[in-house]
């Protein structure tokens, strides 16, 4: 996982003196960025602090020079939440097995109501699939088993498919976009998670397995992906522009109901065409029966 030192020089290379408007005369520079004293001289803490801070050998660090780091940084509001979340934990922990991750019925139940013309998916905190309707399952896994969330072993990870899975890989025609945002938000999750030994698992593996993904992680951004564009090239509807947006829900945080809208004529006329050829019989993760209950 990542400390908050090495998140905070990483931030350090990436401003530049006349980005702040900071008068260097001349000299010759060896840090891509701002230097560590300069940092600090614009955070309003001694460089000598600051240095332990970036070297993780200060224990602590207030929320107040958090913010004016960040202010210093010129962070947006999620690096801020990222950087304190790095705060809060020490740089080594002992990561252990997180529990089965189970959709709320709550949260069932509005993906139950969005029927099966808007595709729609729930998304745990690793991004595996805690349920889709069938729209949202043939817009984009149709390749893959309907009720495969249903098994906590068996559940789609949406970053595996992003990155590893071939016919994943082929359906986004603005695919690069779309990964830098992946990416960004796994990093923000890792920061919330430290100790999600899965989580660990994940990023190790793609790390390992893929190259795109390993240069977009090691340039250390963080977002949080709650609205976008996807450009679909989809095998079965042809070409498809969808917006996502994600609505959280307060009983389960870690939780994120993407719903998908055409942005066009056409583009609803696909996704008509595709949810046309599906029986409207519920989502995968909720039973036939008319009861909305989690399946794992």
């Amino acid at each position: 996982m990542e400390s908050l030192a090495t998140f905070l020089k990483s931030r350090r290379d990436r401003v530049t003196p006349d980005e702040i408007g900071l008068r260097t005369h001349g000299t010759g520079r060896r840090v891509p960025g701002l230097r560590r004293e300069e940092l600090a001289l614009l955070a309003g803490v001694s460089a000598g602090y600051y240095t332990r801070l970036e070297q993780g050998q200060a224990d602590t660090a207030s929320e107040q020079v958090l913010d004016a780091l960040a202010r210093a940084l010129r962070l947006d509001a999620t690096e801020t939440s990222h950087l304190h979340d790095l705060a809060r934990h020490p740089a080594t922990l002992r990561l252990s097995e997180p529990p089965a991750e189970a959709p709320h019925r709550r949260v069932l139940a509005l993906l139950a109501s969005l029927g099966e013309a808007m595709p729609a998916i729930v998304l745990g905190r690793r991004g595996d699939v805690l349920a889709w309707n069938r729209a949202g399952h043939a817009l984009f896994a149709g390749h893959l088993d309907l009720a495969s969330p249903d098994v906590p072993g068996r559940r789609p990870s949406i970053p595996r498919m992003f990155f590893l899975d071939p016919v994943a890989r082929d359906l986004y025609g603005n695919w690069h976009e779309l990964a830098r945002v992946h990416v960004a938000y796994l990093r923000l999750t890792a920061g919330r998670h430290p100790t999600d030994a899965r989580l660990a698992e994940l990023i190790g593996e793609l790390t390992m397995r893929s190259d795109d993904f390993s240069a977009l992680w090691a340039t250390r951004d963080v977002a949080d992906c709650t609205t976008g564009t996807m450009q679909l090239r989809h095998p079965a509807a042809g070409p498809v522009s969808v917006d996502y947006q994600v609505w959280l829900q307060p009983d389960s945080p870690d939780h994120r109901l993407e719903v998908y809208t055409p942005n066009d004529p056409g583009s609803a006329d696909a996704l008509r065409l595709l949810t046309s050829e599906r029986q409207p019989s519920g989502a995968a993760g909720i039973p036939h029966n008319g009861a909305i209950w989690p399946t794992s």
